[in-house]
């Protein structure tokens, strides 16, 4: 899964991986967590988000409760005072904080939940959800959205599947906040597994293989994305494993599908599958207190093998990372790869997706470094043994840019043509690279060959 967007997590701008990050991200973590002068810099621009309103303690119309108010400041502990947010108070909420400088600190965080709340229908009419088909129950929950393809969500969704008490919980997995992750981006550094640890990667990154091989057997023509998440979790189930999407960042699935024009993030849903779709199939799963995460983008029936197009972009994607793979030793520069994914891409009339990276991946989903897939990136740091970190390009057939849905995470092509994707977790070695979700000989899918005249 890609790093993920800014709406669902904190230590990107706009990064996921349910699950899918940006190599701009990069540049903003710096920008919030480098030091309290620059935090202050930024909010000196905009005074008007920064200030809070003091409200009197015995305003009538404030709520009265027995015990003490707790500040909302980011790992604040202290009781609030009445100092509360005016953006919050403008949208009816609730959000005390006790001080000024408490509040300040927690700007890049709190301001998120404004993003999040119900501000724009202040200014304009909700949109309107559309009955349930009578036959179905089935229906768009988005009606009036601009959809930039043929692609539509078909809700309901089905209720949140069952984790035994049994099975190890990542930190997120009950209030969906990723609080590990928060402490590790703020230092900015990229781990360096030790023996046991990238034992345990290796681990836990066979499971997911497994796993994704037993949903890709399951995807076919007259089946629901619902199903492959059912297979799915019934599988991690089975590997006394965590899905690591479900509830990461309130992600309400255990498996990332994304069909045809969705480059990452799909919420599965009650959308059957067609002759002549492709579809990405995201895993990662959480085992022994490590993630490992891989996908690929299948052909779904024999049209989808017929459409020159669709094996031209599922083909494009797949050689992209198998030759960013082959750069991959000690002292790569971490930046190398978007070189070679986009000059690959750019061969076959295809582009890059800039807006999703790759993402360093251990006891943490989603952590340093960002591994951008275009070309002439900025992204800083060297590739040392025993790092783990994934590489997983997004490839288009026409636009590079992206529309993100009303659900806050499918994420889809600005023009509705067709991407893929491929993914693996690798383990850099003191002579090169380990592909630690490399393919079983039996594993399904695979390349296929591409049309004469296409070969480069």
């Amino acid at each position: 899964m890609s790093d993920c967007e800014e709406r669902h997590c904190t230590f990107s701008k706009t990064t996921p991986t349910l699950f899918a990050g940006v190599q701009r991200s990069a540049i903003h973590v710096l920008s919030l967590h480098k030091a309290p002068q620059a935090r202050r810099t930024t909010l000196q621009r905009f005074p008007q988000f920064t200030n809070l309103t003091r409200f009197p303690t015995t305003n009538p119309t404030m709520a009265t409760d027995a015990s003490p108010r707790k500040c909302l400041g980011t790992d604040c502990n202290n009781d609030a005072s009445s100092l509360q947010c005016p953006n919050c108070q403008k949208l009816g909420k609730e959000s005390y904080f006790c001080s000024q400088d408490c509040f300040k600190r927690s700007w890049p965080e709190h301001k998120k939940l404004h993003k999040q709340s119900n501000f724009l229908q202040s200014i304009i009419t909700p949109k309107v959800v559309s009955y349930p088909d009578p036959a179905t129950g089935h229906f768009n929950p988005f009606p009036t959205y601009p959809f930039t393809g043929s692609l539509r969500p078909v809700y309901p969704l089905s209720p949140r599947r069952e984790v035994p008490a049994s099975i190890q919980l990542p930190d997120y997995a009950k209030d969906g906040i990723p609080h590990s992750e928060r402490v590790f981006t703020n230092r900015n550094k990229i781990k360096v597994l030790d023996a046991k640890e990238q034992e345990g990667m290796r681990k836990v990154c066979r499971l997911a293989r497994e796993v994704l091989d037993i949903a890709a057997k399951e995807a076919k023509p007259g089946v629901t994305t619902d199903y492959i998440d059912e297979v799915v979790h019934k599988a991690c189930m089975e590997r006394d494993s965590y899905p690591s999407p479900l509830n990461y960042c309130h992600f309400p699935k255990s498996v990332c599908t994304s069909p045809n024009e969705i480059i990452c993030h799909g919420i599965p849903d009650q959308r059957v599958l067609k002759d002549g779709d492709i579809l990405n199939i995201d895993v990662t799963l959480f085992h022994g207190g490590f993630h490992g995460d891989l996908n690929e983008t299948y052909y779904i029936g024999e049209k989808a093998l017929a459409d020159v197009d669709s094996v031209r972009v599922v083909e494009t994607a797949r050689e992209c990372l198998d030759k960013a793979i082959e750069l991959v030793k000690p002292g790569m520069l971490i930046r190398d790869p978007g070189n070679v994914i986009e000059k690959h891409a750019k061969a076959y009339d295809c582009s890059v997706i800039k807006t999703y990276c790759g993402h360093g991946i251990n006891q943490l989903f989603h952590t340093a470094p960002n591994v951008p897939h275009y070309g002439k990136n900025k992204a800083v740091g060297t590739a040392k043994p025993g790092m783990c970190f994934t590489i997983e390009p997004m490839i288009s057939l026409g636009s590079h840019q992206d529309r993100t849905w009303p659900d806050d995470w499918t994420s889809a092509t600005k023009d509705g043509s067709r991407t893929a994707q491929f993914e693996h977790t690798l383990l850099v070695t003191e002579d090169g690279v380990e592909i630690l979700t490399a393919r079983f000989p039996d594993s399904p899918g695979g390349p296929v060959p591409r049309p004469a005249a296409e070969v480069a």
